[in-house]
């Protein structure tokens, strides 16, 4: 068996876990669970399927599997950061089984794809299809990015090979669910536009450091859509997804799932980060006053965790 610690960050995931936990079983030397003081049945699950279950206060994504890194432990040669609602496919299970020991001393990381799943269809099109993701990689020489939103895991080096095999994003909670998910997601990426756009703000460095399909991405995003007229740039993107890249391919659940996320959500960030900005500049309020008003993000609290030090820059 290879030697692979599975890390999975969770706040209330009964419903996924066991999923995410039974689908590594093949590979997995280690599952290291770190939840954020969950409510429900979530530490319960973690002990029955063997994993070790660790509670931290939550910041971010990127804050949080850092300092899972960092303090908890990890021995074994690699590591895979899986979400809660994500499950390995047996495909990449067994690639990851058979293929991992293999690979040569200079690979330091797997790119694996990503498959999007929505109202219990694959979203094919529109972009999202299969887009490869940077997850597995040898301990020590991987971290993910210190940013509040769209963080992608960045190497010291090595080179980057590609499996075939799919991890797949399911989840199975309500729409309702999903879009107050999305309403969060919005408001932290709406800090880190903001943040980006102070003096000295921009990340510029850890975009040096992405490769393959995250590099362009975010080329795009900094480059083209970042320099369009906010919320009709969220249209745009829509149109470009559902019509242009054949989003509507992808049957009714499509439709729903690409307008969501692809246009509704993005508009939100713009709707937000407006909102910041006014408050500043006609309301008189401090850019900490402001992100905790709108974004209901307290970067003091942040800074009293210890999270400041994971998020600077």
């Amino acid at each position: 068996m290879p030697d692979v610690t599975v890390i999975i960050l969770t706040y209330n995931e009964q419903l996924h876990l066991r999923r995410a936990i039974e689908s590594v079983r093949a590979f997995a030397a280690h599952v290291l669970v770190v939840d954020s003081f969950s409510t429900d049945d979530t530490a319960a699950i973690a002990a029955a399927c063997g994993a070790t279950l660790v509670a931290h206060p939550f910041v971010n994504q990127a804050a949080q599997f850092n300092w899972a890194l960092d303090h908890c432990g990890v021995e074994t040669a690699w590591v895979l950061r899986l979400d809660a609602d994500e499950w390995v496919t047996p495909e990449l299970a067994d690639e990851i089984a058979d293929r991992l020991d293999d690979l040569p001393g200079d690979v330091s990381a797997v790119r694996c794809p990503r498959r999007m799943h929505f109202m219990g269809r694959w979203m094919r099109f529109g972009g999202v299809g299969q887009r490869r993701m940077l997850r597995l990689f040898r301990t020590g020489r991987g971290r993910c990015e210190p940013r509040w939103m769209d963080e992608h895991i960045v190497m010291d080096g090595g080179r980057c090979v590609d499996f075939s095999g799919a991890f797949v994003d399911e989840n199975l909670n309500s729409l309702t669910w999903w879009t107050d998910k999305h309403n969060r997601y919005a408001s932290r990426e709406a800090l880190e536009r903001l943040l980006a756009q102070r003096p000295g703000g921009g990340d510029t460095e850890t975009n040096r450091s992405l490769a393959g399909q995250a590099r362009r991405v975010r080329w795009v995003k900094k480059h083209l859509y970042y320099r369009s007229p906010p919320i009709l740039r969220a249209l745009v993107l829509y149109v470009v997804r559902y019509v242009f890249l054949f989003g509507f391919l992808d049957g009714k659940p499509g439709l729903i799932f690409h307008f969501l996320q692809g246009c509704w959500y993005r508009a939100l960030v713009d709707a937000k980060v407006f909102s910041v900005q006014r408050s500043i500049n006609r309301g008189g309020l401090s850019f900490e006053e402001a992100v905790q008003s709108h974004l209901q993000i307290d970067l003091a609290a942040v800074e009293d965790t210890g999270g400041s030090d994971e998020m600077d820059g």
